[in-house]
């Protein structure tokens, strides 16, 4: 069974960075699309960014500047590192992982951005 744990949430102040760890363990193969996904109170889970099959990547409009999203295959390991923090982005952030056709996630790491 795939698991995937996040880590690195927190508090943080405006324009303050943080990096975001997914640690995957199970069978995980090469072809697959891993990315990170957020969710605000009383709004729905909307995609961050993501890595795709050929390597590519994806960032979502709100994000493009400001986050960038890595990956450790050796070591099972997705990023997202975070800059420029704004209350905005302030959600519980979630790992993905898709491959063969079954999606996978993490519980979610909390990110507060506030003075």
């Amino acid at each position: 069974q795939v698991q995937l744990v996040e880590s690195g949430g927190g508090l943080v102040q405006p324009g303050g960075s943080l990096r975001l760890s997914c640690a995957a363990s199970g069978s995980i193969f090469s072809i697959n699309t891993r990315g990170w996904y957020r969710q605000a109170p009383g709004k729905e889970r909307v995609l961050v960014a993501y890595i795709g099959v050929a390597g590519n990547t994806y960032y979502a409009d709100s994000v493009k500047g400001r986050f960038t999203i890595s990956s450790d295959n050796v070591k099972k390991m997705l990023y997202l590192q975070m800059n420029s923090l704004a209350p905005e982005d302030t959600a519980t952030y979630y790992c993905n992982l898709l491959q063969r056709g079954t999606t996978y996630w993490g519980q979610g790491t909390q990110v507060t951005v506030s003075s």
